[in-house]
């Protein structure tokens, strides 16, 4: 596929958009004028493609991507009589090598412009292919009425004198043969013998029955039998026939029967329109609508075609698919570019491309760095395995780009099984979802797909996706657990705990949907929200006993996760929060993570100094889960050791376990010993509060105590325990 050069005289960049889009236009004129059929002048028709030019420009640039306008970009091209299939080539060319250079944007990343003009190439093509069908299929209508005139002037020819006869059937611009019944080929004009290859002696002495061709349909012969029977009066068909050359000729042939004055069947009469050339520009389209334009692997639309009739097999046949996703691509792709990217991606195809030569196997790219191989039929639950085996062992191998070598790894996830109430949408869903779990194991393995999973995956999505709502919506509210004085059962604080009251899966915990708000960046603001609704409680607990009925300042614990404990206005939030309240910063204890914690710096650990420094509490949860040096808690700006809860385990058997108890009371002779208070978590027996009390500790909380709950559950404990 050929496109001009630019000139060496024309500026690279001329002097506005404008300009530029005159400049892409007089390049598609130059490519695509020379192999059109248009009646329009050379400045006509590039002032024609001008506008088409803008179509596509102004698609490639919009804010909400639509490929449409290319569409009819492709339609006026056949309009203009580019029905030439060298010009859509040329015209393709062009777009691929010049759009992005002379109507680009910087408004776009340059993966987000080429797919962009990629898709407005295929889209274009199909329009280009759509309405080159349309127009087929009129100048066929028309070509049949043009038959049916031909048969009537035939029979009138036969019927009235030879004169008139010849003269149709030597003028006629298709080609039109008569044999009898017998098939014997008794005449044929000139433009069918210049069909078959020009020597009319070839054509004379075939019969009708010679030239079938492998492609043919059983209809075909049932359609003749019953014409030279006189049961029908014509048909037509699409059928091929073979040259003296051996090559194929394609043809939409018309066979009518002849009668003679008293209506006994005596010729036939075929009328041929050649559409060899029709029918290899739209196999060629076909195979671009279908294809790869990268790798030459089928793409997403051919891929969804086979699953869809595999899907549609008998109930005893069974499929397997794998799905896979290079791990690391995108750094790939960052640190070489997207030029060793694609070359990368091009090797990778091929070396899929062997993994599946068997029988009903096949291979597609759904895009970027997505793969897909498909295996059928009654062996595939053994073979889906092997196959997805053959891959990752085909990508351990190196691939050497730029004179370095790069070995990649992929995540395969598998769905397997009867085809049988399948849909396609449902398989790759699944498929997706395997894969990432796979990829979430650590990836360069594959993964069986799994119902349970892939429906605990989809909840995890739509709670994902309900979260932002959900915080508008009210639908978050507090529990609160008492913190409980170990030497007098006082209550000394209470643990904030966030509840989500979804629609459909009723009370949710946040074990349920922190992390995911972490992962979408909403445990921010709800940790904001949950911080000032804590805070007001607290305020409220202090104006409803003055006179400390808690046993002391009552104390509110709310938890800090670890991106919340690097967003830059933690500190100020907090501040705004006790403020506006009321609060003295002596009642709010913000309780971090030990793991957040491990290894962190001194700007990690600013703002917890700056909260500490004000008289905010700050308790270190978890701790004993995270296996960090005890030394570290020196230069910690924390006040409490909250122990996990693994460390009343060992306490619920009779006698408790003498190991564990050591541990804890070393853990609290330190921590008093740092001036810090001890708190322990999973309190659920009055056995376990003994131990505790016993070894020091100073707080507990759990079951034994109160489950979570609302605060006024809380202020009832407080005055029973006061009592």
């Amino acid at each position: 596929m050929m496109v001009p050069e630019q000139d060496e005289d024309s500026p690279a960049d001329p002097d506005g958009p404008e300009d530029r889009l005159r400049r892409f236009a007089t390049i598609w004129s130059r490519a695509v004028f020379p192999a059109t059929a248009t009646p329009l002048t050379r400045s006509e028709f590039e002032r024609h493609l001008l506008s088409l030019a803008r179509e596509l420009k102004e698609a490639l640039h919009a804010r909400h991507f639509d490929a449409a306008p290319a569409h009819r970009v492709g339609a006026a091209l056949v309009a203009a009589h580019c029905t030439d299939p060298d010009a859509l080539g040329r015209t393709l060319g062009v777009v691929d090598s010049y759009l992005m250079l002379y109507c680009g944007t910087d408004d776009l990343p340059a993966d987000e412009s080429r797919a962009r003009c990629s898709r407005l190439q295929h889209t274009l093509a199909t329009g280009f292919a759509q309405a080159l069908r349309e127009r087929t299929l009129a100048e066929q209508e028309s070509v049949a009425r043009s038959a049916l005139a031909a048969r009537r002037d035939a029979e009138e020819a036969l019927h009235a004198t030879e004169v008139r006869f010849r003269a149709v059937f030597e003028g006629a611009a298709i080609g039109i043969g008569i044999a009898d019944l017998e098939g014997r080929v008794l005449e044929v004009n000139d433009t069918l013998t210049q069909m078959f290859g020009g020597l009319e002696t070839h054509v004379r002495s075939r019969r009708v029955g010679e030239w079938i061709h492998p492609e043919d349909s059983p209809q075909v012969c049932r359609l003749h039998g019953e014409l030279v029977r006189g049961e029908r009066e014509h048909f037509r068909i699409e059928k091929a026939f073979f040259r003296n050359d051996s090559t194929v000729l394609w043809t939409n042939l018309t066979v009518s029967l002849l009668r003679d004055a008293e209506g006994v069947p005596q010729y036939q009469l075929a009328l041929m329109e050649d559409t060899t050339e029709r029918r290899l520009l739209n196999l060629r389209l076909r195979y671009e609508a279908t294809h790869d334009a990268l790798t030459g692997l089928p793409n997403r639309t051919l891929f969804f075609e086979r699953l869809d009739k595999t899907l549609a097999a008998g109930e005893n046949a069974r499929f397997g698919l794998c799905y896979l996703d290079l791990d690391g691509f995108k750094a790939i792709n960052d640190s070489l570019g997207h030029s060793s990217g694609d070359r990368l991606l091009v090797e990778v195809a091929d070396r899929l491309q062997s993994c599946a030569t068997g029988s009903g196997q096949m291979v597609a790219r759904l895009g970027g760095d997505e793969f897909v191989a498909l295996t059928t039929g009654h062996t595939a639950q053994s073979e889906v395995a092997d196959l997805a085996s053959r891959i990752l062992g085909v990508l351990a191998t190196p691939i050497r780009l730029d004179g370095r070598e790069f070995t990649v790894r992929g995540s395969i996830g598998i769905v397997e099984g009867p085809v049988a109430g399948r849909g396609a949408a449902e398989v790759l869903r699944s498929a997706d979802i395997t894969m990432y779990r796979a990829k979430a194991a650590g990836g360069n393995r594959f993964e069986l797909a799994d119902a349970e999973a892939d429906a605990r995956a989809i909840t995890r999505h739509g709670l994902t996706t309900a979260l932002p709502a959900a915080l508008d919506r009210g639908e978050f509210f507090i529990e609160y657990q008492p913190l409980v004085h170990l030497h007098d059962g006082t209550v000394h604080g209470a643990e904030a705990l966030v509840r989500w009251l979804h629609p459909q899966h009723g009370v949710l915990g946040p074990d349920r949907f922190i992390a995911l708000a972490e992962h979408t960046g909403l445990i921010v603001p709800l940790g904001r929200w949950v911080l000032e609704q804590s805070v007001r409680q607290a305020m409220t607990w202090q104006r409803e006993s003055p006179g400390g009925v808690f046993g002391g300042p009552m104390r509110v614990n709310v938890n800090l996760s670890p991106a919340q404990l690097h967003h830059p206005g933690l500190v100020a939030d907090t501040v705004e929060v006790l403020e506006r309240v009321g609060l003295p910063p002596s009642a709010l204890c913000l309780e971090v993570t030990e793991s957040a914690l491990i290894g962190a710096d001194e700007d990690l650990l600013k703002p917890l100094r700056q909260l500490a420094e004000m008289g905010v509490h700050i308790a270190l949860d978890d701790f004993g889960t995270g296996y960090s040096n005890l030394a570290n808690l020196r230069r910690l700006p924390v006040s409490v050791l909250k122990l996990d809860r693994s460390f009343t385990q060992g306490m619920q058997q009779h006698p408790a376990d003498p190991v564990d108890l050591k541990i804890i009371e070393g853990i609290v002779s330190l921590a008093h010993s740092l001036d810090l208070a001890v708190t322990v978590e999973g309190v659920e027996t009055g056995a376990q509060a003994d131990h505790l009390r016993r070894l020091g500790c100073d707080t507990g909380q759990g079951w034994y105590y109160a489950r979570p709950g609302p605060p006024d559950q809380l202020h009832v404990l407080s005055l029973v325990d006061a009592s």
